[in-house]
């Protein structure tokens, strides 16, 4: 997520992703059930037929395009409920951006709005007309914020701009209704209104890594605690009512070179992509970003992260049981005997897919005991065989090679390393894994593989078919059923290809669909998935625009005649990125989050691609929220 970022699009930083990779028996067909049996990803493609296609989504279709503000299916309309820089708390001034300060911005909305959940009143109800906005802001862009700044140049930032960043990272809770007339606000003033921010926010540590060695740091030696939370990505919410937000790319805040630093976290820093020069200037102000001073501060960050939106007092927790990785995503579901298994995904090239599974048991009704789970469990990383299985491999020290004779004295260690834990055991190097979910009515498991330019034609596997991979794809992962209900904690699935993107009229782009996808319906770098109460999934893109449209929102059915006959329902404005859609329990909302709008390689503060969504002089563009609704009401897609 959050390809216009500061840095280069996610570089590579797993050494051993060579050797990972698996020795496969023959090439096969890699997309069963999109077309007939035997059929290759080449599969035949024909616009002639979109018309009459057997979708269930019955909206007409959006043109692909790239405009100055978004656009919407027709019958359909989209609402700004709230900018950067609007306000979230009572005490926010107006925003100003020729006057801001860290202090206005830890009141105010934050920048690069993403992760999305909808938490009713409630928690569990069927509630669609209030309830609570819990959304993440990924990263800042700093030559769109203020004045005088050359792209991916932090030479000349100041503190003051320095801190308004870091107060412009971390998460939000706001209270948001819908009047009679369908019309969605924010409820000014609402008790659980409230900023989390990078600058400010304390956080406690739990689980494995919770007081370990490698945790001790300057601010807190002892290694329980944590200041802020950096890069929030995509996230999930618990059968609990709590939301868990992912620490994606947090190497891009800290500035040291690992070789310089040497020892065992040198290696670690390596491995996660820390470089000399960071994304941002924070080091030049705050030494727990230089880990010449601080070097194990960056193993605060790049764990789940767990926040009650319901209790504005409660303290975020960082849950280290579920690894320490770009975490995109934390998808829940209560198994069939009772435990939880999260999903994730590790958004960088060449790296892995994870579920955790806890040791205890779900119980209705006990908020605090439940909470537990998410402190003792298995992590495991996945494994794709060329015959389509897909092997669990458990993340446990002692086991195979985490062993004391690889470096790994404990379990906290494994947990610390995870990247490295995983490359021992030989996991699947993955085309930048995004959104890991599964699908709530079949009960199957869907990941978003981003895309991957530097995979090489001799690279390529069964489930990272093409090399280079420019417009990514979606696997669909299938457990075992025992007594007709899935088993998520199983250790092995099957698995096969739902789609391969991009636009299948170009000649070598490889992309499979339904053949009824119509010369609209094609999609590139899919990134954030959500489904709605039919099962059906909706994907939004991270990336598109190098492929000639905006990024945007596609649906499709998952099963039937329809499947992967994905229709262009939304698209965003020039330079931006569609994060975070979600939907309302009755599907007659879908809110979206509409990221660095206006970023292009030629943005600046002065000259942006658009204005959206003020079009005022003098007004940067704004990343915002926007509610999608169907004109005269109803539920969303038909």
């Amino acid at each position: 997520m959050g390809s216009n970022r500061v840095s280069d699009d996610n570089v590579a930083s797993n050494p051993s992703r060579a050797e990972n990779l698996q020795t496969l028996i023959e090439r096969r067909a890699v997309l069963r059930g999109l077309a007939a049996a035997g059929a290759a990803p080449a599969l035949a493609w024909s616009s002639a037929a979109a018309a009459d296609g057997p979708s269930t989504l019955t909206f007409a279709e959006l043109a692909h395009g790239i405009e100055d503000g978004p656009a919407v299916a027709e019958g359909y309309e989209a609402q700004t409920l709230i900018r950067w820089g609007d306000a979230v708390s009572a005490k926010a001034p107006a925003f100003d951006p020729a006057a801001q300060s860290a202090e206005a911005q830890e009141e105010q909305w934050g920048y690069s709005n993403d992760f999305i959940a909808f938490m009713p009143f409630p928690f569990g109800s069927e509630a669609a007309d209030r309830g609570l906005l819990c959304v993440n802001f990924e990263y800042t862009v700093t030559h769109l914020m203020f004045p005088g700044h050359k792209r991916r140049d932090h030479s000349t930032v100041t503190r003051r701009e320095a801190d308004v960043e870091m107060a412009a990272h971390g998460h939000a809770v706001i209270e948001v209704m819908r009047d009679g007339d369908g019309k969605w606000s924010v409820v000014e003033g609402s008790r659980y209104n409230r900023r989390i921010s990078a600058r400010s926010t304390d956080c406690t540590i739990s689980g494995p890594a919770a007081g370990h060695a490698r945790l001790r740091t300057n601010g807190d030696p002892t290694g329980r605690r944590v200041r802020g939370t950096l890069n929030n990505c995509a996230g999930g919410i618990t059968p609990w009512g709590t939301v868990l937000i992912a620490e994606e790319n947090f190497q891009g805040y800290f500035s040291g070179d690992p070789q310089k630093l040497g020892g065992v976290e040198g290696r670690n820093h390596a491995r996660y992509g820390i470089r000399p020069i960071s994304w941002y200037s924070w080091h030049r102000f705050h030494d727990r970003f230089d880990i010449a001073k601080d070097p194990r501060e960056p193993n605060k960050f790049g764990w789940m992260v767990e926040i009650d939106p319901y209790d504005p007092t409660w303290t975020p927790i960082k849950r280290t049981a579920l690894g320490r990785f770009k975490h995109e995503g934390a998808t829940c579901v209560v198994n069939r005997d009772g435990r939880l298994v999260v999903y994730s995904g590790d958004d960088q090239r060449f790296e892995y897919i994870y579920k955790f599974v806890s040791d205890g048991k779900f119980e209705p009704g006990r908020r605090t005991r439940n909470m537990e789970l998410l402190d003792k469990g298995t992590l495991y990383v996945g494994r794709f065989d060329g015959i389509g299985l897909l092997h669990w491999l458990p993340l446990v020290w002692g086991q195979g090679p985490l062993t004391p004779e690889n470096g790994f004295a404990d379990q906290a260690e494994v947990l610390i390393e995870t990247r490295r834990a995983a490359d021992l055991l030989g996991a699947t190097p993955m085309d930048r894994p995004e959104d890991v979910e599964p699908n709530p009515v079949t009960g199957t498991v869907f990941a978003a593989l981003t895309k991957n330019k530097k995979r090489k034609a001799d690279q390529v596997d069964q489930a990272n078919p093409r090399g280079p991979n420019l417009a990514g794809h979606v696997i669909e992962m299938v457990p075992p059923t025992r007594g007709g209900v899935r088993d998520h904690a199983a250790e092995r699935f099957n698995w096969e290809v739902f789609l391969l993107a991009g636009d299948p009229a170009k000649p070598g782009s490889g992309a499979v669909y339904h053949p009824a996808t119509s010369a609209n319906g094609w999609l590139a770098t899919p990134d954030n998935v959500a489904f709605d109460r039919k099962g059906r999934l909706w994907i939004a893109t991270d990336g598109a625009e190098e492929h000639g449209t905006a990024d945007g929102l596609w649906a499709t059915d998952v099963s039937g005649p329809g499947k992967a006959l994905t229709r262009h329902f939304y698209r965003v404005p020039r330079g931006a990125e569609l994060c975070g859609p979600c939907f309302t329990p009755d599907d007659t909302a879908l809110f979206v989050a509409v990221q660095h709008p206006g970023d292009t390689k030629t943005s600046t503060f002065a000259q942006p691609a658009t204005r959206w969504p003020d079009f005022k002089d003098g007004m940067p563009p704004r990343p915002a929220i926007q509610v999608i609704v169907k004109k005269g009401g109803g539920p969303i897609g038909g």
